[in-house]
């Protein structure tokens, strides 16, 4: 087993990047994915609390109650049904008098304790009650915590948008979305290296705080840092990398290149 030495993980680190052919749900082997990463993360920080947190495509009643079982917080969205839109009835008809008072888009949270058929046990759902020019916009969370609805909704599940952000930086500009070939192997290969260069890039990151490049894209990295024309002049005691004196960034880059290689 490789043991990881001196390592950290932050909201940008890459666990995991699985390929599914088309034909499959998205939560297809989660469960199994989910348990190998909790016994991974636990053996090294017994102490760290895990939340698991997914849309509604992820929903499984399996999943939640191995979550449940081996003390793994979850904030998973689940469809909105007939059930879900009678528990909600009173809050959102105050959301529905407040939003033709005031005539402006009005939202909060609800929070209260519901039990599908497939469960054994009831659990929290908050809701995120919504009214507009459009009508009513209701969305459902199954928590595993007592929260405050707000925060468990706005600053914990909506959050997952920022990981949504990672996703499309490493399929649009680290060409995670080259899988055309007819074999599975071949494409989760593919991945695998695309997700290695996505750990290459927030690797890098670390040494570029407080720099122009701190907040670029992984596009903008690319274009900016890493795709840079200059002429390299060798001989027995020096090598020399002559860059042109329009790229704007040659102060930052030498101080960088000093950094990652010192000495």
């Amino acid at each position: 087993m490789i043991r990881p030495l001196n390592t950290t993980l932050d909201h940008n680190s890459l666990l995991v990047s699985y390929l599914r052919t088309s034909n499959r749900s998205d939560s297809r082997h989660s469960w199994a994915i989910l348990a190998l990463l909790v016994k991974f993360i636990r053996q090294y920080w017994p102490d760290t609390r895990i939340v698991f947190r997914g849309d509604s495509g992820f929903y499984r009643p399996r999943l939640l109650s191995w979550c449940d079982r081996n003390n793994v917080d979850y904030l998973v969205g689940i469809s909105k049904n007939s059930r879900l839109i009678k528990d909600v009835e009173a809050p959102s008809q105050l959301v529905r008098d407040t939003h033709q008072k005031v005539g402006e888009k009005v939202s909060a949270t609800y929070r209260f304790r519901y039990q599908a058929h497939s469960w054994k046990f009831p659990r929290w759902v908050v809701a995120r009650l919504e009214e507009g020019e459009l009508g009513s916009n209701p969305r459902f969370v199954i928590s595993s915590r007592y929260d405050d609805g707000f925060k468990l909704y706005y600053e914990q599940y909506c959050a997952r948008g920022d990981m949504e952000n990672r996703i499309k930086d490493q399929q649009l500009y680290l060409f995670a979305d080259r899988t055309s070939s007819v074999q599975w192997w071949t494409n989760q290969w593919r991945l695998i290296l695309s997700g290695f260069a996505y750990t290459l890039f927030e690797r890098l990151r670390a040494h570029l705080k407080k720099t122009p490049f701190e907040r670029m894209s992984a596009n903008n990295l690319r274009l900016k840092l890493i795709k840079v024309g200059a002429v390299i002049i060798r001989n027995t005691r020096r090598i020399r990398v002559l860059m042109s004196d329009s790229y704007p960034y040659k102060d930052e880059l030498t101080d960088l290149v000093r950094r990652l290689v010192p000495g």
